[in-house]
């Protein structure tokens, strides 16, 4: 039997189930009054060979090896009267339409409201930015597997729905957070990909051209810990705002340290071999202007993830060891917020298309694109974009009886450190976090004033198109929605 053919079974024996499971009425909430119950649960959502691999902007290339295994990972909580589901896929980024076409497929089998799905990636560069871009048969192929195990991975963590109780907490852990964005000494001038100079910003800078950072960061490990009623770890949330470690090798696809964070914490929490399996989940945080700084490059590849995850995974297991709780109630609200994009203009334009002449002869050359030449590129995708673009944002409370209550916000963006901070000391409710990369993927998210002082996170592309004043507009309605799910 082909793997194909393997594969293809396999999804067929999950919706037969699951579809059974879907026929029995009123399973979805049998837990009426009875307290928190939970469920979690991971798929498998590795490419095959040939799938476009665009971890990096001017590395295109396909698939070649699978290091390790890409999953979709989903815990599902139920109070009793709602239910929401926290998805976190193993990607780099995820196109919106992929998003909601899973959220529509949950809704049909288990009768779960969208609005109360939260889908988002991991933004490991180790695998495919599955979005708007050139796409063959394969491509196609796999973005259809993705909506379908992206769904079952909800579908198969409501089957596994038990009583279970909650807790959750806050550790620092700055070591792995650096801002990327650095002020250039007042005497350089550097040229931006269009041939400009006045960026007062460069993104990791050589040492000689770094002043000061030109931004803060977010050293906080927030983390969500579920048990089962007997006190077996069920699953476990983290939140943390790095953009990721690296240290792949191109080609090879990997969950970076988001995968190993799972793997650590079974062995940690003793829960290897567990059934039904413990799940453990990273999201990203605020990390649009940090990472890790140069310090770990020279590490073997694969190594630095590795040292990472088990870290961050000791700092976790002490909020797991809190006392949790069941009684436990949910809010959620979503909105969506409609912004302008930032569409070349004609001499933009007339620029690309020469440049590009260029770039496709490097191309059939085999040689790598320059920067001018990927944002050539850039420019002619963004051509086609709309003059206006929606997005999804949320807002999740978790509540328990004691009146305590944590928070979480969903953004569809790359947000940068001080809008996550600005975030959490602004939340009219305590202790909060933001997942980024959320419902879909619209790019960075920089501010006015870090539009105004430049750098790659403010240069025009499919990563960084929506309108300057962006930033402002979508914390404003995030501070309209905590505030809903705070009445």
């Amino acid at each position: 039997m082909s793997e194909t053919t393997a594969l293809q079974i396999g999804i067929k024996c999950i919706l037969v189930s699951l579809a059974t499971f879907v026929a029995v009425p009123g399973v979805a909430h049998a837990n009426a009054n009875k307290g928190l119950r939970a469920g979690a649960a991971t798929t498998t959502i590795t490419p095959p060979i040939g799938v476009s691999f665009d971890g990096a902007m001017s590395r295109l290339g396909k698939v070649k090896h699978v290091h390790d295994e890409l999953h979709a990972r989903a815990l599902v909580l139920d109070d009793g009267e709602k239910q929401i589901a926290i998805v976190l896929c193993d990607l780099t980024v995820l196109a919106r339409d992929i998003c909601d076409a899973a959220k529509a497929l949950v809704h049909t089998r288990n009768r779960f409201p969208t609005h109360h799905i939260l889908i988002a990636t991991t933004h490991t560069h180790a695998a495919p930015r599955v979005w708007n871009t050139e796409k063959d048969a394969l491509d196609e192929e796999y973005r259809r597997f993705l909506t379908r195990r992206i769904a079952d991975s909800v579908s198969l963590a409501v089957n596994n729905l038990s009583p279970a109780k909650i807790a959750w907490g806050v550790v620092d852990q700055p070591e792995f957070v650096r801002n990327r964005r650095w002020f250039l000494p007042k005497d350089v001038e550097l040229e931006d990909p269009f041939g400009k100079s006045g960026d007062r910003v460069w993104t990791n800078a050589s040492a000689k051209f770094k002043d000061k950072p030109a931004g803060p960061v977010d050293p906080q490990l927030f983390v969500v810990s579920v048990q089962h009623a007997d006190g077996r770890p069920l699953a476990l949330l983290g939140n943390y705002s790095t953009h990721y470690v690296g240290g792949h090798l191109p080609g090879h696809v990997s969950a970076d340290y988001f995968g190993y964070f799972d793997l650590r914490l079974r062995e940690l929490l003793k829960a290897r071999g567990q059934d039904p399996p413990f799940v453990g989940m990273m999201s990203n945080g605020s990390s649009g202007d940090v990472n890790m700084g140069a310090g770990h490059r020279a590490k073997p590849p694969w190594s630095r993830m590795r040292e990472v995850a088990d870290d961050l995974a000791k700092k976790a297991i002490a909020v797991a060891h809190h006392a949790h709780h069941a009684d436990i109630t949910f809010a959620v609200e979503e909105a969506e917020l409609e912004l302008s994009v930032r569409r070349p203009d004609e001499e933009r334009l007339a620029w690309a298309a020469k440049l590009w002449e260029q770039a496709l002869v490097h191309r059939k050359q085999g040689k790598r694109l320059s920067r001018p030449e990927s944002y050539a590129r850039e420019t002619r995708y963004l051509k086609s974009f709309a003059t206006r673009s929606k997005i999804k944002l949320q807002a999740i409370r978790i509540g328990r009886s004691d009146g305590s209550s944590m928070a979480i916000t969903a953004v569809p963006c790359e947000v940068f450190a001080e809008t996550g901070l600005w975030i959490k000391q602004k939340s009219p409710i305590q202790p909060v976090f933001t997942i980024s990369l959320a419902n879909g993927y619209s790019g960075y998210l920089p501010t006015p004033q870090q539009h105004a002082w430049g750098g790659y996170e403010t240069w025009p592309a499919r990563w960084s198109y929506l309108e300057v004043r962006a930033e402002p507009k979508i914390r404003q309605r995030l501070m309209d929605l905590l505030t809903a799910v705070s009445k």
